[in-house]
Parts: structure tokens; C-alpha cells; sequence
């Protein structure tokens, strides 16, 4: 049995605020699928991709010297991920609150096609990983 860690709550942040910390030099990780990847990419200096269904055994190469900003569809992923990480003892993580979505709305900078199904999304991740205790 793993003994209980109490955490802070995740740090949430805005896209504008992602932004701006992505041009000082904060790293993007994309907790999306490949294939969501492919259809539409957020467009920022550095990205990780690193999908939910990978970062339990990536997670790892991800520098812990370094601001890292998760993100999704809507962050319900990224939040797990970013609880994920801090269990783990990273502490300069945040998740983005809206996700791609939200980024798209905003007009910011992707390659893809966000279509109609991002522009308007309002919640959900599409994410079928149960959340861990």
C-alpha cells in the first residue's frame, strides 16, 4: 500500500499566461494522443509530446530545472499529469486551464486544422484513462 502524499492543489493557468511564459522559455508538454497531435498542434518555441498513455514511463526525461507547462484538449488530462508529476516531486509545473481548445479561441498560434469540434468545445477531454488514486 503507497502511503498518502497530500499535494497543493494543481497551479492553473490562462493561455495568455502560458504564452508569455512559453516566449521566456517555459516548455510546452502535450499530454494529447499522437494522433489529436497530428490533426492539430499547438504552435510554440518547444514542445514535448507526452501522452497520458506514456508518462508513466516517460515522464523521466522531462527536465525538473525548467518551468513546464502542461496541456490537452481542455486539461482534465494535463491536470492529471501535472498531479502526476508533483507526486513525483516536480514543482515547477502548472496546467493549462481550457487546454487547445481554449488556446484556439484565443487565436493563438497552431499548425492543423482545429475545425469546429475544437472552436467549440466546452468540456470534456476525450480521455478514457481513469484517474489514479
Amino acid at each position: 500500500m503507497n502511503p498518502r502524499i497530500d499535494l497543493p492543489p494543481v497551479r492553473e493557468i490562462c493561455p495568455t499566461t502560458s504564452r508569455r511564459l512559453f516566449g521566456e522559455g517555459a516548455l510546452l508538454v502535450d499530454t494529447r494522443e499522437r494522433a489529436e497531435i497530428e490533426r492539430l498542434a499547438f504552435d510554440v518555441p518547444e514542445t514535448v509530446i507526452m501522452p497520458m498513455s506514456e508518462i508513466e514511463r516517460r515522464f523521466g526525461e522531462l527536465p525538473r530545472d525548467r518551468e513546464l507547462v502542461l496541456a490537452c484538449h481542455v486539461g482534465e488530462r494535463s491536470m492529471m499529469a501535472t498531479y502526476f508529476l508533483m507526486y513525483h516531486g516536480y514543482t515547477q509545473v502548472a496546467t493549462m486551464k481550457g487546454g487547445i481548445a481554449k488556446w484556439v479561441r484565443k487565436g493563438f498560434p497552431v499548425t492543423g486544422s482545429a475545425g469546429p469540434a475544437v472552436e467549440s468545445s466546452g468540456g470534456g477531454c476525450g480521455c478514457s484513462m481513469a484517474q489514479r488514486q
